[in-house]
């Protein structure tokens, strides 16, 4: 097929398969007059490069795989993408701990900006919404926070920890969840520096807590033991 057909079918644009040939991903044969052809396998090939685009996947890193998923079996395929997928995760994961410690600090910013007296006079000591933020800490407090962490104890005492960027990661069973995700709930309205994001795996469900690195205690003494 020509190079508009196939852009028809993928809706890649025939510039970007271009500098896809020109880039060592796409060969493509030529006419006597010229003209580039692709077969049929051009269409899987562009579905595995979007694919890996998508997974974060620089070019460079998608040739290496475009060989061995050209020639080689399903497990050598598996075996090459699996520690590059790992990678790129570890690193998102990295990220999303950094910014859930800005968003923190921007929410800690903007309680202390409406807090403000507003007044026409110059600030004072009171005008303290750019200091730096003050340590974390719950407001629950003697027989709430011990009745608290008796209800993490019970939902999640005999979870599955590992140790994630910026927190921890539980894996317990997914008919836990509701019971979970109503505790994370209640956590966020005494504790907000505490991230949660539950995700589904099966018959498991992963609950993650991060916080800043000032909190690791707390994330320790509720989730941790």
């Amino acid at each position: 097929m020509r190079i508009s057909r196939l852009a028809e079918r993928t809706g890649v644009p025939a510039t970007t398969l271009r500098y896809y040939e020109d880039a060592g991903l796409l060969p493509a044969e030529r006419t006597p007059a010229g003209y580039r052809t692709y077969g049929d396998e051009a269409v899987r090939r562009l579905e595995f490069i979007g694919t890996a685009k998508h997974l974060g996947l620089p070019l460079a890193e998608i040739r290496e795989l475009l060989a061995v998923w050209a020639d080689g079996s399903c497990a050598q395929v598996r075996s090459d993408l699996r520690p590059r997928v790992a990678a790129r995760l570890a690193d998102a994961e990295r990220r999303a701990a950094g910014l859930h410690d800005f968003a923190v600090l921007l929410r800690t910013a903007l309680g202390r900006l409406d807090a403000m007296p507003r007044r026409a006079e110059p600030c004072g000591d009171d005008c303290t919404a750019l200091d730096e933020p003050a340590p974390v800490a719950c407001a629950l407090t003697g027989d709430g926070m011990a009745g608290r962490v008796e209800e993490w104890r019970r939902a999640v005492g005999d979870a599955r920890p590992e140790r994630v960027p910026g927190g921890v990661r539980l894996t317990l069973p997914a008919s836990r969840a509701a019971e979970v995700a109503r505790l994370a709930a209640a956590e966020q309205e005494c504790c907000p520096f505490l991230g949660f994001r539950l995700h589904f795996d099966g018959p498991d469900v992963h609950l993650d807590v991060r916080a800043p690195a000032h909190a690791a205690p707390i994330v320790d003494e509720l989730f941790v033991g």
